[in-house]
């Protein structure tokens, strides 16, 4: 991997540290929460690790349990933090690696490259919190906000008064919401994006990519061109089924990664949405289970 380093981008008391590439994976844009009575930093990142520039802080706190956001947190004396859902998976990694739900031989070699990639350690001293938790950082809060889909316990932050909101993993990307892991959930992502449709802040920030969006007009416009993927993703899974189709016809024909993409955990991500996606489908009356593992839409 090319060192990418990290820029400083200060909102109120909320600094950015912005990855060189703009977060894009393995990277990601970490925070520093600074208060008159102690410093939280936000998912520590990979372009941090790279020019050996771990921010001093008081706490750490990781949105959620997958590798970008854990980077090195055994190399912090501070205490980590993160939502209960997803403490397992932050104090023993095999629990981690689990929850991604690929074969065996690809979890034992993701298991392989992530210590190395990104100093992966568990963390078993790691402590757990609840929706709503607030960091009390003296002249500021900030407060856990749980958005499950992604992961379990994948969660954002509301600092305040600052009015910054971090969303980690829901990064209103092009891609759209990533809900492929085996204990990811499509109806939680909805419900996440609808939570954070309701936040009131002026700044909004992601991990991955986009980094900060300023105004909440702005923020929800974005926000609504990211859960139209969901969207297009039913409006696609329903076209394929004009004819009968298996799991494996809807894997191998491609709704979330493009056809060229090839990685050992493109077929698991694809047959995990799909199956998740047809489930609503067949729920709701528009497609038709007509035998066994084949579907079919409704009046196709």
């Amino acid at each position: 991997m090319a060192t990418t380093g990290w820029t400083p981008e200060g909102y109120g008391q909320v600094c950015l540290l912005r990855a060189a590439n703009d977060g894009g994976y393995p990277y990601g844009n970490s925070l520093l929460v600074r208060g008159s009575a102690g410093t939280l930093l936000v998912d520590p990142s990979l372009a941090l690790i790279e020019e050996d520039d771990l921010p001093d802080a008081d706490a750490v706190w990781v949105s959620h349990a997958h590798e970008d956001h854990l980077v090195a947190i055994d190399e912090f004396a501070a205490p980590v933090h993160v939502h209960t859902a997803d403490l397992e998976a932050v104090r023993d990694i095999g629990v981690l690696l689990a929850g991604y739900g690929l074969p065996a031989e690809t979890t034992a070699s993701l298991g392989e490259s992530l210590v190395p990639e990104f100093r992966l350690r568990s963390r078993p001293d790691a402590v757990g919190v609840p929706d709503g938790h607030r960091f009390d950082l003296g002249d500021r809060t900030a407060t856990v906000v749980h958005l499950p889909g992604h992961t379990l316990g994948h969660s954002g932050l509301l600092v305040e008064p600052d009015g910054f909101f971090y969303i980690a993993d829901i990064d209103l990307t092009s891609f759209g919401p990533y809900y492929g892991d085996q204990v990811s959930s499509l109806e939680g992502f909805e419900r996440s994006i609808e939570i954070c449709a309701n936040v009131e802040a002026r700044w909004f920030g992601t991990f991955h990519q986009k980094g900060v969006i300023e105004g909440a007009e702005e923020f929800r416009r974005r926000l609504r061109a990211y859960r139209e993927v969901i969207v297009r993703r039913d409006e696609a899974l329903t076209g394929f089924l004009a004819e009968p189709r298996t799991l494996a016809d809807l894997v191998e024909h491609r709704f979330v990664y493009r056809p060229h993409v090839e990685a050992p955990h493109v077929e698991t991500v694809e047959a995990r949405t799909a199956e998740q996606h047809i489930a609503r489908l067949v729920r709701t009356g528009v497609v038709a289970e007509i035998e066994p593992g084949r579907y079919r839409a409704v009046g196709a």
